[in-house]
């Protein structure tokens, strides 16, 4: 997450273009610490966000809105009775500090004019919202006592300051003596010398310096040279340059379809991303944080089921390694043959007593020396060996079976993790969760509850040629998609060897182009387990070349006619219906 000092300055920048003379209407507070301010100004009406959660502190001018509880928490009722109908006149961020300060002008209970302050300060588990009068602290939305922090109390009553916990330079304003002095004689690596020197500095943005001035950012900041030295302060005057004239690039890069970062400021380090640009942070950071949040609950939510797959696989591997284990003990059972039949054919002039069988094995045209039981006849000992054989093959023959049973569950499991891996939304996760019951994974609650309707719906995209491309989320939509939505001539796409989705390009009896072959392909490539290398294998043929295993789990299926291409799982360029 790259929400640093430049990108609070882009933000500043922003809310004093569109806030300042503006008043507050509403003040809601939806969460325990967060707060939402409804502000008029310039005749627009204006959301304002402000956050101090410790996993993801925020702020940003929103369009949404979120229920509140019908009983106001005391510090947004605070606020109410202090700055509601207040006007905005001064909004500031100290330094290139992760703070912004918002100056309110109001009047008070006599009528006299006032100003008052709202701080809010995003630092992770540090984050807070502080209502000021001057320095007073009048009351924040976290109370931080002296148990909490040895450093500052943020409790009503107390002075207001910004905690100096880190000696760091302003970047705006460091001269090339002091970059050189302060920030490159530590013996630490390149960019964790930029980004704990400077004020306002993200480890990115100090892994892009580097990358910009081609110098290695593991590098030890003290072992640069002069010259090298020079190079890095102007290309680190060069890239804070927009933060002077406060001329920004507020944009996200993408990476197959999710979002990698975001920055104010532009980034070269990621030359395979796709960069979506904003005209405004604000829409960067909800857009930014509504695809993460989408993401982070969806893994939260299929935590359950991710351990129950987890678990599982964790079970079958062991239980095939031990069977694999087993099934190499039984390869002896052939020698234990090959000793009867030689027992029964050399033995028949064994002196009683005799310990071993020195005889010709016609087998392999050599000579074998055979282990007897001194106390059995040759015909005794004859069976035991073919004893020993026909458990042992008994054994191979039932470890066979059990082994394909155990590899079959494997690639089930496995192809269960994908589905989870790719799935977004909660509808997604139901469909997952009835397979895995269906399955005997998880133990089927019968209630006189109406079973709940299972809504989710496959993958659909358009190529660039206008060919309806399906992609299955989970087994079940991949055996729907195969064998009752796909008609013979449409053709059926799957990464090889591995698990992932059956896409399906509906043809309407015409002929594909390359093109869609390999949008298809690169499809199939995304949503399989190989989405995070180079390049994925892909089978493909017609959909009536496609047979599905007898007895076999859903979506599990047979070919022998097919094409393939190696291809990489990059989708960005191919468009999603609107439809769906």
């Amino acid at each position: 997450m790259a929400f640093d000092g430049i990108v609070i300055s882009n933000l500043v920048c922003e809310l004093n273009q569109k806030l300042i003379d503006g008043r507050i209407s509403k003040i809601a507070q939806p969460e325990s610490d967060e707060l939402l301010l409804t502000i008029k100004s310039k005749k627009e009406l204006y959301k304002l966000l402000l956050s101090a959660s410790a996993s993801l502190p925020l702020l940003y001018l929103t369009e949404s809105t979120k229920p509140s509880p019908t009983t106001a928490p005391n510090f947004c009722m605070l606020l109410r009775k202090h700055i509601n109908g207040g006007r905005i006149v001064h909004i500031t961020q100290p330094g290139m500090e992760r703070i912004v300060h918002f100056e309110i002008e109001h009047r008070n209970e006599l009528g006299d004019l006032c100003t008052k302050q709202l701080t809010i300060e995003l630092m992770g588990k540090h984050s807070n919202i502080i209502f000021r009068d001057g320095e007073q602290i009048i009351d924040s939305i976290k109370h931080v006592s002296a148990q909490i922090s040895s450093v500052r109390e943020v409790l009503p009553g107390r002075v207001y300051f910004i905690p100096e916990t880190q000696e760091k330079k302003q970047p705006l304003t460091i001269t090339e003596e002091e970059f050189r002095t302060f920030v490159l004689n530590k013996p630490i690596p390149l960019a964790k010398a930029l980004y704990s020197s400077l004020t306002g500095i993200s480890p990115i943005l100090a892994e892009e310096i580097c990358f910009e001035a081609d110098i290695d950012s593991d590098l030890p900041a003290n072992t640069l040279n002069t010259i090298e030295a020079t190079h890095l302060f102007h290309k680190f005057s060069s890239f804070i340059e927009p933060v002077r004239k406060q001329t920004f690039s507020p944009a996200i890069y993408y990476q197959n379809g999710e979002p990698l970062e975001f920055a104010s400021l532009p980034l070269t380090l990621y030359p395979k991303a796709e960069k979506t640009a904003f005209s405004s942070i604000s829409a960067v950071l909800e857009c930014y944080y509504a695809s993460k949040n989408t993401i982070t609950r969806i893994r939260q939510k299929s935590a359950d089921l991710r351990r129950i797959v987890q678990t599982a696989l964790e079970r079958n591997r062991k239980k095939y390694d031990l069977q694999k284990k087993q099934l190499k003990d039984t390869e002896k059972r052939e020698k234990y043959r090959i000793y009867g039949e030689l027992i029964n054919t050399y033995g028949y002039d064994l002196a009683e007593g005799s310990k071993e069988l020195t005889a010709f094995n016609y087998y392999n045209n050599e000579t074998i020396t055979i282990p007897l039981d001194k106390d059995l006849t040759p015909k005794e000992n004859a069976k035991k060996y073919f004893d020993k054989y026909g458990k042992l093959k008994r054994t191979y023959e039932a470890l066979s079976e059990l082994i394909k049973e155990t590899e079959s569950e494997l690639l089930h499991l496995e192809s269960v993790a994908t589905a989870l891996d790719i799935a977004l939304l909660e509808e997604d996760l139901q469909e997952i969760k009835e397979e895995l019951t269906a399955c005997g994974y998880i133990r089927r609650k019968y209630n006189n509850s109406k079973k709940q309707k299972i809504t989710s719906k496959p993958f659909h995209y358009i190529s660039s040629d206008g060919f309806h491309i399906y992609v299955g989320k989970n087994n079940y939509q991949n055996e729907t998609l195969t064998f009752q939505f796909a008609v013979g001539n449409d053709w059926w796409f799957h990464a090889k060897g591995i698990p992932g989705s059956h896409v399906i390009v509906k043809t309407n009896g015409k002929e594909l182009p390359d093109r869609t072959f390999e949008e298809a392909g690169r499809l199939a490539a995304y949503y399989s387990k190989g989405r995070n290398t180079e390049k994925v294998e892909i089978d493909y043929t017609e959909k009536k070349n496609v047979k599905k295993v007898n007895g076999g789990k859903p979506g599990f299926v047979i070919y022998h006619t097919n094409y393939s291409m190696l291809i990489e799982p990059d989708i960005r360029k191919i468009a999603v219906s609107s439809t769906d």
